[in-house]
């Protein structure tokens, strides 16, 4: 097992250097990464076909050329499966979803890191009665699963959509409706949200704001470290 080689997965096309780059700056040089997408080879007629329907499980990812697209989970799930194995051949030691979507269990030979457990659990350590979670996620249509998943928790957890493909000012004013709701904590639940996003959203609110992917990054470096 070679830990000074990474895999990571996205459920788009590869390679991601919209998120990649920052994650390598805090596992440092020496580290080597993989990539692989479950999109990878697909054109954009091709992913249509993969657009939800009702009632399914709803994420948003993007092409190769930065093209935005929304998918249900359910067509990608062999897919992502053949490129955990991909990277494991490749010599992999660990196994990276660049996504904070919750999915079924895989098959990995590897230790595989999946940010929404990452994410979830650390969004539960903020959870008491009187907290107030302010969540940013890709797409309105999300919102539902979302509110499903924290229905149980003892805080209030007030929700914005803005994707991170979409335009320029989607986070801004997802940042000023967050804002005037006064959460005591911001979480930018999507690991396409950026370093510049997440320093536009604590500068607009004030807030301490929690990064998905610098959440994710710092956690495997603990690992490797």
């Amino acid at each position: 097992m070679n830990l000074k080689k990474i895999g990571m997965i996205t459920i788009g096309q590869s390679p991601r250097t919209d998120v990649v780059p920052e994650i390598k700056g805090i596992l440092g040089s020496e580290i080597d990464i993989l990539e692989a997408g479950a999109l990878d080879g697909l054109s954009l007629e091709e992913v249509k076909r993969f657009s939800p329907g009702k009632g399914d499980y709803v994420l948003c990812t993007r092409m190769s050329d930065g093209t935005e697209v929304v998918i249900a989970k359910k067509f990608i799930l062999p897919r992502m499966q053949r490129c955990i194995d991909l990277l494991t051949r490749k010599g992999a030691g660990i196994v990276l979803l660049l996504c904070t979507g919750k999915f079924p269990e895989f098959s990995s030979k590897r230790l595989l890191i999946e940010p929404q457990k990452i994410l979830d659990n650390f969004i539960l350590a903020f959870d008491g009665k009187g907290q107030r979670i302010g969540l940013m996620i890709p797409l309105r249509d999300q919102m539902g699963q979302a509110e499903k998943k924290y229905a149980k928790m003892k805080g209030q957890t007030i929700m914005q959509a803005a994707s991170p493909y979409g335009r320029r000012d989607e986070v801004a004013l997802a940042a000023k409706a967050l804002k005037k709701a006064n959460p005591h904590v911001i979480v930018m639940h999507c690991m396409g949200y950026t370093q510049a996003m997440k320093d536009q959203v604590r500068e607009m609110t004030g807030k301490p704001v929690i990064l998905a992917r610098s959440l994710v990054g710092r956690t495997l470096k603990e690992l490797l470290s």
